[in-house]
């Protein structure tokens, strides 16, 4: 366990406190404070402050019409990963308006995810969630906070008129407009990745906190997201605090630092045909690498010749859209490209969690930070990763 100077950093109350290896620390105290108190925020259900500006990064060119392929596995700290029930596929195939969104809860602690279509459209929403576990020690669950912000997302996303161009940060705020106006959910937090991804190849990404994303193109890593944290193992997050929660901070002259939709990085991107977007929580970033993921990834494209390589480089295969329908791989379950992508990088981070003798991210930013801790190994935790492959919407009907 990282010694109390971890609290320090932020001048944190002692009355919340985790292990280091079993959760992050939430919620943070300080001075910053959004000036709008505690009672105006629930009642109006709105996230009214701003304090740190939006990053915006410009890939390259777009696909003309795009579709995408998404599925997702989960697998919750201290559960064996069931690599037949622990998954979802979102089937492509099915009339747009036959798509319900995904707003169930799977077993996947406080980690949660939700993916749907926007409207009726090709056009989807997808991410993740994770409820920070540093809110134990107050008794709440942030299970709760995170699987309803992505209920909320999936439902948002899915009764969207189409009007306008729907933006990541604008679906964030509304779904966490939507939990704090919830009276069953009485606080926790919660870091989000939520992603737009429009048929004409573009894809916004609002990400706020340690979750996170990466894009894969033909064996390359071609985009890797940031995390935002406040300090080490301190994430930027969501949150509602109850008054018990805000009145004991008062007692030690300091304000519950809370950290908005507006606070989210929002970065834009072009994708095309063979690209392959995977979204997932710190479970998985705090025990593998973006070049680790690559590894995964190539093994299963190159695998099924979804890439191909060749003298001339790395192409796509002509039969990728075919690989990630329903039944596109012969499997019972993890039947399509996207739903197996999930399924492997879940499998791979779980076994890398539990790996005492290797260190992973999560290890190594710890000895960079406190170089004096003997701290080996992969960090458990709960696990949730979306992997969406992104093809010709020519080819898949849609």
């Amino acid at each position: 366990m990282l010694p109390s100077k971890t609290l320090g950093l932020l001048s944190v109350s002692p009355l919340i406190h985790c292990s280091l290896n079993t959760c992050r620390l939430a919620p943070v105290f300080s001075y910053q404070q959004c000036p709008a108190p505690w009672n105006d925020l629930r009642s109006a259900g709105r996230t009214p402050c701003n304090f740190h500006s939006t990053r915006l990064s410009h890939a390259s060119a777009a696909a003309t019409s795009v579709a995408y392929r998404v599925g997702a596995a989960f697998s919750a700290k201290g559960r064996r990963f069931n690599t037949k029930h622990d998954l979802f596929s979102f089937d492509p195939s099915r009339p747009s308006s036959e798509r319900p969104p995904f707003t169930g809860r799977p077993a996947s602690g406080q980690d949660a995810f939700f993916i749907s279509s926007i409207a009726n459209s090709s056009s989807a929403a997808f991410g993740v969630a994770d409820g920070v576990g540093g809110w134990d020690a107050s008794g709440i669950d942030s299970a709760d906070f995170s699987h309803a912000l992505c209920r909320n997302l999936a439902t948002n996303a899915k009764e969207n008129t189409g009007e306008q161009r729907l933006a990541a940060r604008d679906m964030l705020s509304q779904a966490f407009a939507d939990v704090v106006a919830d009276r069953d959910i009485i606080g926790g937090g919660s870091t989000a990745c939520v992603a737009v991804g429009n048929s004409t190849g573009h894809l916004e990404v609002a990400n706020l906190g340690d979750s996170g994303f990466a894009q894969f193109r033909l064996n390359a890593v071609h985009y890797d997201s940031n995390p935002q944290t406040h300090a080490f193992n301190t994430p930027y997050q969501l949150s509602i605090i109850p008054p018990k929660v805000l009145a004991r901070s008062r007692i030690f002259g300091s304000m519950p630092l809370r950290d908005f939709p507006q606070d989210a990085s929002v970065t834009s991107h072009d994708v095309r045909h063979g690209d392959v977007l995977v979204f997932a929580t710190d479970g998985v970033w705090d025990n593998l690498s973006a070049n680790e993921l690559l590894q995964i990834v190539s093994r299963y494209m190159a695998g099924f010749q979804a890439w191909q390589s060749s003298d001339r480089g790395t192409t796509v295969g002509k039969d990728l859209a075919r690989l990630t329908e329903e039944g596109g791989i012969p499997k019972e379950r993890e039947n399509s490209l996207q739903t197996m992508l999930a399924v492997a990088i879940t499998g791979e981070a779980k076994a890398a969690s539990q790996n005492s003798r290797r260190d992973g991210p999560f290890a190594k930013e710890v000895h960079k930070s406190y170089p004096h801790e003997d701290f080996h190994g992969g960090k458990v935790d709960d696990i949730c990763v979306v992997v969406a492959v992104v093809v010709d919407a020519s080819d898949t009907g849609a």
